[in-house]
């Protein structure tokens, strides 16, 4: 069966990617349904049986693919000078999975990351995908950069569906002056402590969700795909929209 790798910061992003991904195929498929995907292809991580791979364990996961016999190629260094932030741990990445092509139908690596601030993950990102972008056998290389965090696009999905969503989300949309879900992007705050909680992605989800993850899992499951690339343009979800259609639908 056909394999997707996908490497995340946590489970969260990997359910979150996921489905995004699942509902993109949908769409843009005319015959495919739902209950169909299971058939055609499985998200998984780098190592045999997993769902995804996170990226602290990258360094683990190739240590332990080393005593199974994986020889990484020595790396002489990108055309354009050093491959910035995450650049050179995808090109690591990116290795194993063509070692593991040799016995896993490995057609595609997503690589899901919280930019948190640091534009340069992504551009390291994309200068990898420029390294291996010719490179045989063909593996499609699929991007989704968050801004500021995958937060950010929960809040692109949250839609009030009942007064009470509704009467908190204009307390928070008074003390922000601005519509935390339709200006997710501009939540810059890491702080949980007041003054500058509300300006945290995590905490503004939080309080509309009243930290129940069914609630959170409609923002990115059942709001219309039209919505989220409406809204997602700043934060990075309107381009991994793209991404999964333009790399991901031609191979199914």
């Amino acid at each position: 069966m056909i394999e997707f790798v996908v490497i995340v910061e946590s489970s969260a992003d990997a359910r979150t990617a996921t489905k995004l991904a699942d509902r993109i195929l949908v769409e843009k498929i005319d015959w495919l349904e739902p209950e169909q995907l299971q058939y055609l292809f499985r998200w998984t991580g780098l190592e045999a049986g997993t769902e995804h791979s996170c990226w602290k364990d990258i360094n683990q996961i190739i240590t332990n693919s080393k005593n199974l016999g994986f020889r990484p190629p020595r790396y002489l260094g990108h055309k354009d000078g050093a491959l910035k932030s995450d650049g050179a741990a995808a090109i690591k990445i990116m290795n194993l999975v063509r070692y593991l092509q040799k016995t896993r139908n490995i057609k595609a690596v997503i690589f899901i990351r919280d930019l948190d601030n640091q534009p340069e993950r992504r551009e390291g990102l994309e200068q990898a995908r420029l390294v291996q972008i010719d490179r045989q056998p063909k593996l499609e290389i699929i991007i989704g950069t968050a801004n500021r965090m995958r937060e950010a696009w929960v809040l692109n999905g949250f839609i009030p569906l009942n007064q009470e969503e509704r009467r908190i989300l204009e307390e928070i949309k008074t003390k922000l002056n601005f519509d935390p879900c339709e200006d997710s992007h501009r939540l810059r705050s890491n702080s949980f402590e007041e003054p500058d909680r509300i300006r945290n992605p995590k905490v503004v989800v939080e309080k509309l969700t009243e930290g129940k993850m069914e609630r959170e899992q409609q923002c990115w499951e059942e709001t219309s795909l039209d919505h989220l690339r409406k809204r997602g343009i700043y934060t990075g979800l309107t381009d991994y929209l793209q991404e999964i259609e333009q790399h991901l639908t031609p191979i199914i």
